[in-house]
């Protein structure tokens, strides 16, 4: 790619941007006609022509300016082996063509004038999967139900046009997505660490700090190419020495795993994943992070579901942190965006339809005492299906506090008396809802500067066991996302295992999809030049 850019660049001229010929708008109405599903909406591109008043923004006389060939060039940046094709090399090839043709066969106005529209529907076509994702259909459909964002690419095209060199500031994308696609680089220079052999520990089951082995060398080796640890020349070649311990930990930390320096089964297992499908997972994070806002709002709750972890952001820098328990895969967790505004202390629960008919009724046959002895009551509801209240205190299934922002999904925030569960990596366990291992913490974010809500007050009321009910002075909006590759607060990338195997679906949408075969149409007596475009 970046070949045939430097191919380009020995013929075009370096003039004036504009140019004193203006667009035929009768080849301009044509064009849009000729292939109407080429562009899902020809508003911008007509809204960028009326700024310019119709003039050519890629071409100086009957050449191709220095604008164009920095849009090809930002084009051909996002390009690697295994992003989905946007059909930018075929557009280099057909421009070469055209240049190559010039001298022997020269373009008409209305020939330039269809290659210029053809370049900004290219642009098109290219930023709205570059800055608003490659996935077409509807985000539901993929389980996904945070609004996909519209970019405003005005800005981006006009600052392309006027000869803009550096373009990253104005880029409609997000810094997270900026992070990790600087990671995308560096792991495609990692590539050769798929010729190597599977890592294996034959016959034992872990390697404890201080023991020799003869896979200490290349676990050493893995992780320096990982930039997990420094190379070090006055290691013991064969001992898990300390410097290996720290290098181990920080890999446990960005997998996900215990950070105990013990080589197991579940470090193997990472080490041993290719290289070539962590590339194939930042390609589809950085496809979920296209569909996100290109600002952070200035405060968020962020839930991950794969880290089982929740983050408090105050604009872009991270505040705190907290691990989650999160919907086991047979009652998953939904992706969806809302506000929290109300906080409740000592909660009763109102149990769900399907836990009573699945798990209280059961338990009721065999134990006719059952509900009491869980301080519950029936309420309403048929002898069939009756409806359930559980009372506020320590035993009850929410906690001493939950956190409501009102969806459809019947989703909140809320605290737990199995705490347990948040010592397993694996913490894919409740019905659905988020369980906060340290509520409290939330609590006195949300309230901060209430004065009738100190730390202490906020501590009697979750142990109290009447309900309390705050409205909230602020929404605070929630995000309860899935991203299973992220550049942490220290630069470090981090995996997650596909929990509910979101990545799976998402991976045939980008990497499987059909070509689409379209014209690049020209207007004279020569057979149309064909493109395959996704």
């Amino acid at each position: 790619m970046d070949e045939q850019a430097r191919d380009i660049n020995e013929v075009f001229e370096t003039e004036q941007v504009y140019s004193v010929r203006l667009l035929d708008t009768a080849v301009v109405s044509s064009f849009l006609r000729s292939d109407p599903g080429l562009l899902s909406d020809p508003g911008p591109l007509i809204e960028f022509y009326e700024r310019r008043e119709w003039q050519p923004a890629w071409f100086v006389q009957d050449s191709l300016s220095t604008a164009a060939l920095n849009m090809l060039n930002l084009m051909g940046r996002s390009m690697g082996p295994d992003t989905p094709n946007t059909g930018n090399d075929t557009l280099l090839g057909f421009v070469e063509r055209i240049l190559d043709q010039r001298d022997t066969v020269p373009m008409s106005n209305e020939q330039m004038d269809r290659l210029e529209l053809l370049l900004t529907t290219q642009f098109f076509r290219y930023a709205e999967k570059e800055y608003s994702g490659q996935v077409q259909r509807e985000l539901h459909e993929l389980d996904w139900f945070i609004p996909r964002r519209k970019k405003d690419l005005s800005q981006l095209i006009d600052s392309l046009a006027a000869g803009t060199m550096d373009l990253s500031p104005i880029e409609p994308l997000n810094e997270h997505y900026k992070r990790l696609k600087g990671q995308l680089t560096r792991y495609y220079a990692l590539r050769w660490l798929d010729s190597l052999p599977p890592l294996e520990l034959g016959q034992r089951k872990k390697l404890v700090p201080g023991e020799r082995d003869t896979l200490v060398p290349l676990i050493r080796e893995r992780l320096q190419a990982l930039g997990d640890m420094p190379f070090d020349p006055f290691h013991a070649p064969d001992e898990l020495d300390s410097v290996l311990v720290t290098g181990l930990q920080r890999f446990q930390e960005r997998h996900g795993l215990t950070p105990d320096g013990i080589i197991g089964k579940g470090v193997l297992e990472q080490l041993n994943t290719p290289i070539s499908e962590r590339i194939r997972t930042i390609l589809l994070n950085m496809e979920r992070l296209r569909w996100m806002p290109v600002e952070q709002a200035p405060e968020l709750i962020l839930v991950n579901i794969p880290e089982f972890r929740s983050h408090v952001f105050s604009g872009d820098s991270l505040s705190w942190s907290m691990d989650v328990v999160v919907g086991s895969q047979a009652t998953s967790t939904v992706i969806f965006s809302d506000s929290v505004s109300q906080i409740v202390f000592s909660p009763s629960w109102s149990v769900p339809a399907s836990i009573v008919r699945n798990e209280l009724l059961p338990a009721m046959r065999k134990d006719p005492d059952y509900l009491a002895k869980k301080g519950m009551d029936i309420v309403g509801g048929s002898e069939a299906l009756p409806r359930v209240r559980q009372r506020p205190g320590p035993n009850n299934a929410l906690g001493r506090v939950k956190f409501l922002f009102p969806n459809s999904y019947s989703i909140y925030l809320h605290d737990t008396p199995s705490k347990g569960t948040f010592a397993r990596e694996d913490r894919a366990a409740s019905h659905g809802c988020i369980r906060l291992s340290r509520p409290e913490l939330l609590a006195q974010h949300l309230l901060r500067g209430d004065t009738a809500w100190s730390a202490e007050a906020i501590k009697q009321a979750m142990d109290s066991r009447k309900e309390t009910i705050v409205d909230l002075d602020r929404k605070v909006p929630v995000l309860i996302g899935y991203f299973t590759a992220w550049v942490d607060e220290q630069g470090r990338l981090n995996f997650r295992k596909d929990v509910y195997g979101h990545d799976q679906r998402l991976a045939k949408e980008l990497f499987g999809a059909p070509e689409r075969t379209i014209e690049l149409v020209r207007s004279d007596a020569q057979s149309p030049t064909r493109s395959t475009m996704r």
